[in-house]
C-alpha cells in the first residue's frame, strides 16, 4: 500500500490499478471511496472481503458523465433527467432498474443499481482514466466510522489497498443521498449530504422507506452502522460519570455541567453544512481518546440535520 498525494501521475497509476483488478481508495465530496471496476465481478468481490462487508449490502456504481448511466440503466423519466441536470456531479445516488452489463455481485443480486456522479476533480479524473465506472463504498471496515480523510483509510484499511489518493479533507462529509425510481414514484433510501428538501423543490413530494423491507437496494439501510470503537449515545443525564473518561459532541455549545474528558462542537454557528463536514472527522478524533463512552447532542431532523442524525441514531444502534 502507498500514500500518495493525488495528482496527474498517481491518479494515473491509480487507473492502471482499476484496469488490472486492483483496489484504489480516493477522495470524493462525501466521503472517502474504496474502489475496483465495476463491470469486474473478482475485483469487486475484494472490496466486500476488504471490508468484511455483508454480501447482500449493495454497492454504487460512480460514473464521470451523466450520458454514461444509459449504459447500466435503460430508465427514461423527465423528473431523472431534471435530478441528474441539477445535481450532478454531485452527492445524489439514483437506484435504478439495472442493465444486463451491471454484475450481480455489484446490486447483491437487485434487478437495481445504484450510480451517481460524484462532485471531485480527483475520483471524476480517476473514472474518466480508468475507463470503467468505479464501485466503491466508503473505504473503511464495515460498521465503522466513514473516511473524510487519507489517514482513516490508513487507519482503517493499511496495506490492504493497492494505493491511496489523498485529495484531501472531504467537504461535505456524508455519504450520498439514495433516492430509488419505482413505479412512477421516488423514495428516499438513505438521508445524506443532498437535503430532502432541496429534492422536493425540483420533483415534488417523495416519499420515504424501503421498496423491500427484506432485502437493501442500496447501502446505508441496515439499522446499525457508521459507528466508532468508543460506545456512542445520546446525551442523558444518568449517563453522566464521574468516574468515567466521557466525550462530548455537541452541535453548537456546552450546556452540560460537567466535566468532559474531551469536547467536540460540529459548528459554532449552528450552520448544518459545516456540521456535516465536521461529523465523522470529530468522531474519528473523539475515537482517538481512549474514552469510555461519548455523548452526543441530538440535532433537529430537517436539511442536512436528517442525514446527521441517520448517523448518530445508526452509530449508537450498534450497543442495542
Amino acid at each position: 500500500m502507498s500514500l500518495v498525494k493525488a495528482n496527474n501521475e498517481s491518479i494515473q497509476r491509480a487507473a492502471e490499478i482499476i484496469k488490472h483488478g486492483g483496489l484504489v481508495a480516493f477522495p470524493t465530496e462525501t466521503v472517502y471511496g474504496l474502489g475496483a471496476d465495476g463491470l469486474n465481478p473478482i475485483a469487486v468481490a475484494k472490496i466486500f472481503e476488504v471490508k468484511k462487508r455483508p454480501s447482500f449490502n449493495p454497492l454504487i456504481l460512480h460514473i464521470a458523465d451523466k450520458g454514461s448511466l444509459k449504459k447500466f440503466s435503460p430508465t427514461k423519466s423527465e423528473k431523472i433527467d431534471l435530478l441528474i441536470e441539477k445535481f450532478w456531479p454531485g452527492p445524489l445516488t439514483l437506484v435504478l432498474p439495472k442493465s444486463e452489463i451491471v454484475p450481480d455481485i455489484v446490486t447483491s443480486g437487485n434487478q437495481t443499481v445504484a450510480v451517481r456522479m460524484p462532485n471531485h476533480p480527483v475520483a471524476l479524473q480517476l473514472i474518466k482514466a480508468s475507463g470503467t465506472p468505479i464501485a466503491a463504498p466508503s473505504a473503511n471496515r464495515f460498521g465503522h466510522l466513514s473516511p473524510t480523510e487519507a489517514k482513516h483509510v490508513e487507519k482503517y484499511l493499511g496495506d490492504k489497498v493497492d494505493i491511496i489518493l489523498d485529495g484531501g479533507k472531504s467537504s461535505v462529509g456524508v455519504e450520498s443521498t439514495i433516492i430509488q425510481f419505482y413505479e412512477n414514484e421516488f423514495y428516499l433510501l438513505r438521508p445524506g449530504g443532498l437535503s430532502k428538501e432541496e429534492i422536493e423543490n425540483e420533483i415534488g413530494k417523495i416519499k420515504t422507506g424501503k421498496i423491500d423491507s427484506h432485502k437493501p437496494s442500496s447501502p446505508g439501510q441496515l439499522s446499525f452502522h457508521y459507528s466508532p470503537n468508543t460506545p456512542l449515545k445520546f446525551f442523558n443525564k444518568k449517563l453522566l460519570d464521574k468516574d468515567k473518561k466521557i466525550g462530548a459532541l455537541f452541535f453548537k455549545e456546552n450546556k452540560i455541567d460537567f466535566t468532559f474528558a474531551e469536547v467536540k462542537l460540529l459548528s459554532v454557528t449552528g450552520d448544518l453544512r459545516e456540521a456535516a463536514a465536521n461529523l465523522f472527522s470529530h468522531l474519528h478524533e473523539l475515537e482517538k481518546n481512549n474514552l469510555d463512552l461519548i455523548l452526543v447532542e441530538p440535532v433537529e431532523e430537517k436539511g442536512l440535520g436528517r442525514a446527521i442524525m441517520d448517523r448518530l441514531k445508526k452509530a449508537s444502534n450498534k450497543l442495542e
